[in-house]
């Protein structure tokens, strides 16, 4: 994969993931904000003060999460972010992520 077709890649997922938070937002699902700074995507839950940040790595061409629970990083295999240890799906891994901090359920999807 070339470096253009990781950004475009790592892009819309990161656009996915946010626009999926601020709908669970909207309709009182989820209490986060979330905020964007280029490659990187800071989620704050609002009731405990948490964050999970996402960020894509261009050089490793992987997505990172940082949360409570730990460091993990996602390749792309096929259409499909993997974690690099265990294999998990990159959206079901952080809908867990999610529900952890937040107190909640929501599949988060890609």
């Amino acid at each position: 994969m070339t470096e253009s077709e990781f950004l475009v890649a790592a892009e819309a997922t990161l656009g996915a993931l946010e626009a999926a938070l601020e709908r669970a937002n909207d309709n009182d699902e989820l209490d986060v904000e979330c905020s964007r700074r280029g490659n990187v995507l800071e989620i704050e839950f609002i009731d405990n003060g948490s964050k999970i940040i996402v960020n894509s790595q261009a050089p490793m061409q992987e997505l990172w999460i940082a949360a409570k629970s730990g460091g993990f990083h996602y390749k792309l295999k096929g259409d499909v972010w993997r974690n690099t240890r265990d294999d998990s799906e990159f959206f079901s891994a952080l809908s867990t992520m999610v529900g952890e901090q937040g107190g909640t359920t929501l599949q988060l999807q890609p």
